[in-house]
């Protein structure tokens, strides 16, 4: 690289550096400043958090690859986020803000029962440590070997610990601001990629006449192979309700808000920016199929980094990719901490102050980071297809997850009986699919309904998934005692979140109008980019 593309990178690290110091001086000795920031957080800082934390190195490497390979398909699950952020800001964030709760598995122990929480803390925080941390590092690395030639330990080790760093000092408020300046930054590198990319393939003209028509279609026949329209419309909203309703590292930024006011409008601001991702990330895939059309798709966005970015701004296209992955792994480090501290430290020492669990975050946080280093030589070790399967197991365990909290909100009977009861069934099945799955790809099983189950596409299985778990949800419950009116009170509005909601009622009206819009405008997409126009 150029020495001012190395400058451009090293201002970036400099910048983010000082964001996170200066984030972190606010008070964090209790609990809540260091990992809810002390509830004090605007919807602006929120919803670029949740942008940045949702976006890593897999989505400008996965998204551009899968839009070389099939087009803008792969972009559905961009535009369903945006519905799902309504349904979290409309539907579930009021409950968990009322409840006072730190984690997801707290919020399911007061409206269940204890062994609902035990279940998903150690679910999660098992798949954070094994799969999120460890995506994001080896990305990382991958990125910063492609790119800049780094040995991918060194790459690690200078994200981990660089991420690291303003994570333990600072807790979640250090990662809010940190998220919210490279949100920014990942946006700008990705347009500036995205204009030079399409712009040296020809404009958009010579994309639509030199591809095929299906790639400008997002949507595929209900057989087709990735995005079957039953999937897309059935299977990835509850994927979508699991990632974006109830799993830890997205929710926790919600609960910062100093308001459900302000919660609400960021995940509706949310809702705006995951607009973008199908525009400055699948479509440079479609530019990079007509320039480069013996690449790899997986090497499609690296590709057109190191050929068509001039000098310097090929810096910053890298300070992007860079800051998605530092504000996907702050994220995931905050949150496992969170989890591991509230959900187990505390329960195994009840009698703990406050600064004393706050140093017992920061020591998990570094513990985390030692393992995501620690982790590397086997990622390396495992295949790649492999570890690709290790990544979709989270989809086979999520739609019961899922079922479990949407009913624990709009069905009051349900009780801690059929939750845990569903969440233990759909694992089963779950992990039955998994196995099934690694064993019938490597050939080593040709039994034919364990190939038939293997062969269900994964977005149809979350939705037959999702169903049965519903349904011994709610068969259990009723054929068990009704839930306590201790497990009802979440239904309770607290005195303080009425007064929320009387002092929003001037912008309530607005909020609505902002809701209407996105989902009018995800459904207007959905119509240009169809059969119907492009043909």
């Amino acid at each position: 690289m150029h020495f001012l593309d190395i400058t451009v990178i090293v201002v970036y690290f400099a910048v983010v550096g000082v964001v996170g110091w200066w984030s972190s001086r606010k008070n964090q000795k209790d609990t809540h400043g260091y990992f809810l920031a002390g509830h004090e957080m605007g919807w602006v800082m929120i919803g670029a958090s949740l942008f940045a934390t949702n976006i890593s190195a897999e989505h400008f490497i996965g998204l551009a690859g899968s839009g070389a390979a099939s087009g803008l398909a792969v972009g559905q699950f961009e535009w369903l986020a945006c519905f799902i952020l309504l349904l979290l800001g409309w539907l579930f964030v009021p409950f968990y803000l009322r409840t006072g709760v730190f984690t997801m598995p707290e919020f399911l122990e007061r409206r269940y029962n204890r062994g609902c929480r035990t279940y998903l803390s150690s679910i999660s925080l098992l798949a954070y440590i094994f799969t999120k941390i460890s995506v994001s590092v080896y990305a990382g690395a991958l990125v910063l070997k492609t790119v800049l030639g780094w040995n991918i330990w060194i790459g690690a080790i200078v994200l981990v610990v660089a991420t690291g760093l303003y994570t333990i000092v600072g807790g979640l408020r250090a990662v809010i601001y940190t998220d919210f300046v490279q949100a920014f930054i990942l946006i700008a590198g990705a347009i500036i990629l995205t204009i030079i990319g399409v712009d040296q393939a020809g404009g958009l003209s010579a994309l639509t006449s030199g591809l095929p028509s299906s790639f400008f279609s997002v949507w595929h026949s209900f057989n087709h192979p990735d995005f079957p329209w039953t999937g897309i419309l059935f299977g990835a909203p509850i994927l979508g309700i699991w990632y974006w309703c109830t799993d830890q590292v997205i929710v926790q930024r919600t609960l910062a808000a100093k308001s459900v006011d302000d919660a609400q409008k960021a995940t509706i601001f949310a809702g705006y920016l995951k607009i973008l991702p199908v525009f400055i990330l699948v479509l440079p895939g479609l530019a990079g199929r007509i320039l480069f059309p013996d690449v790899a798709p997986d090497q499609m966005y690296a590709k057109m980094v190191n050929t068509l970015l001039p000098i310097g701004v090929k810096g910053l296209v890298v300070s992007a990719l860079l800051a998605a992955i530092m504000s996907s792994l702050s994220s995931v480090f905050n949150s496992s901490s969170t989890l591991a501290v509230v959900d187990f430290y505390k329960q195994w020492k009840p009698n703990s102050t406050e600064k004393q669990l706050v140093n017992a975050g920061r020591v998990v946080t570094a513990i985390l980071v030692v393992i995501g280093i620690l982790w590397l030589p086997f990622i390396g070790i495992i295949s790649n297809q492999l570890f690709i399967y290790l990544q979709s197991v989270q989809a086979y365990i999520s739609p019961p997850i899922a079922a479990v909290f949407l009913l624990g909100i709009l069905w009051k009977r349900a009780n801690g009986h059929g939750a845990l009861t569903a969440l233990l069934v759909g694992f089963i099945l779950g992990a039955s699919r998994f196995v099934g799955e690694l064993l019938v790809k490597a050939g080593t099983i040709t039994f034919e309904p364990v190939v038939k189950m293997a062969n269900i596409n994964f977005l149809h299985f979350a939705a037959i998934l999702f169903v049965i778990a519903i349904l011994v949800h709610a068969i259990v419950s009723l054929m068990t005692s009704p839930p306590s009116k201790a497990s009802l009170a979440v239904f309770n509005v607290s005195p303080d979140v009425h007064a929320s909601m009387s002092h929003r009622r001037g912008a309530y009206k607005m909020d609505i109008a902002l809701s209407v819009i996105l989902a009018l405008t995800i459904i207007s997409f959905w119509v240009i980019f169809s059969p119907l126009v492009f043909k």
